[in-house]
């Protein structure tokens, strides 16, 4: 319920949005909230120092607000969702993580919070050692600072233990089979920070790995690969749980072999990234993957690149060539998808419109599945008293209007 007497500043009043870089007590009223298992209309969430103490419909006690000063943000019937959680971009508003600077990190992480993303792995692509060395420095090194864009959770090396025959826009070049030494230098640089790799299962060498990552408590991603079925089981056994963007830069499904993607979706344990674009994977196909996986094992993903939030053209990943066109990213030679253009918040209209999925499920495969799977479901993922206040509001077009990060509003449209 809302309280009935409150101090109001009347700027904030009538200013729908109100930009405060600094972790306040806030209400935001008036709003449908989008929560795990329900949708709240006529919501309210009540916050102060960055976490969620109350939420409810209706109005509030008059004991919360009485003879305190509160910011309050009026949702205007819209829908407040929980914070998204990307784990797999690599780039961003003309930057890419592979550029290995901090202001390249923190432009992507600012461009990505106004979509709703306000979580996120930078994720590297298949590169000289060197490279990601740099690249993981870097990383760590922005993720303590504050920038005014979505919080970096974590590394995903994506490569370089991928397979030759399925580099997709990943770069031939530096393509190596699975090596120890070279993991545990890469983690233990990133000290702890490494939270996903993505590996192929059928190279000598994979399984050992594999186990060893699952000990150390890092995702194991299966991708780039052309396992079969049973190679794919045998990862699964050693602990790969999760599945890299799911149709693509894998074998796919067969009548007579159903590779990594029937391993993957006839496993219940699995997790599945999916690029929700439509053109990584068709709607229908999506379909598909939502009716044998549900809710509970789907994560939505951008795999965007550093053309997402710019006109198209010619541009980078990594050392390779891309051409975008119409929004469509690919190689110059090859002709492979190279990542994609694709936003948070547009993967949740996608989802809503062309697949036909319910809004909470698919804001549950944005946020709430990437924050379980990192091991922050009791901070984030969901709107729910006690954890940070990670929001995003979406009008009835299902575009930002605003965005929260641990209470400190970061995006105003």
């Amino acid at each position: 319920m809302y309280h009935e007497k409150y101090k109001l500043d009347e700027l904030n009043a009538k200013r729908a949005i109100h930009v405060d870089r600094t972790t306040a007590t806030f209400v935001i009223r008036n709003g449908r909230l989008v929560l795990e298992d329900s949708i709240c209309d006529g919501g309210y969430i009540y916050v102060e120092q960055g976490v969620i103490r109350e939420i409810g419909h209706g109005e509030s006690s008059s004991r919360m607000f009485a003879g305190r000063s509160i910011t309050v943000f009026d949702a205007n019937d819209q829908w407040i969702l929980p914070g998204f959680i990307d784990i797999h971009i690599h780039g961003g508003d003309g930057y890419e993580v592979m550029d290995g600077t901090i202001h390249a990190i923190e432009a992507i992480s600012r461009f990505h919070a106004r979509h709703g993303t306000t979580g996120w792995l930078p994720t590297t692509l298949t590169a000289q050692i060197a490279d990601l060395d740099r690249v993981i420095h870097v990383v760590k090194r922005s993720a303590c600072r504050f920038h005014g864009g979505a919080q970096i959770l974590g590394i995903h090396l994506e490569g370089p233990f991928i397979s030759p025959k399925r580099c997709g826009a990943q770069n031939p070049e530096f393509v190596i089979p699975p090596s120890m030494d070279i993991l545990k230098h890469l983690t233990s640089i990133a000290e702890g920070f490494v939270k996903k790799v993505t590996i192929a299962p059928e190279l000598e060498g994979a399984l050992d790995a594999i186990c060893w990552l699952t000990e150390q408590g890092i995702i194991v991603s299966l991708g780039h690969t052309d396992a079969t079925f049973q190679q794919t089981l045998d990862a699964i056994a050693a602990g790969a749980l999760h599945a890299t963007h799911l149709f693509n830069a894998m074998r796919g499904l067969h009548h007579r072999e159903g590779g990594v993607v029937a391993a993957a979706l006839l496993t219940d344990d699995v997790v599945c990234e999916m690029i929700a674009d439509g053109h990584h994977v068709s709607p229908e196909m999506m379909r598909l993957a939502y009716r044998l996986k549900g809710r509970d094992n789907l994560v939505l993903i951008t795999d965007a690149m550093a053309a997402v939030g710019k006109a198209d053209g010619n541009y980078k990943l990594g050392a390779l060539d891309v051409i975008v066109q119409d929004g469509v990213a690919v190689l110059k030679e090859g002709n492979h998808l190279a990542g994609s253009t694709l936003t948070m918040d547009e993967a949740i209209r996608n989802m809503v419109r062309k697949v036909g999925i319910d809004l909470r499920d698919a804001a549950y495969m944005a946020a709430t599945v990437p924050a379980r799977e990192l091991g922050l479901a009791h901070t984030q993922g969901s709107i729910a008293v006690g954890k940070r206040a990670d929001l995003v509001v979406l009008d009835e077009g299902l575009h930002v209007v605003a965005t929260w990060i641990a209470g400190r509003q970061v995006f105003a449209r």
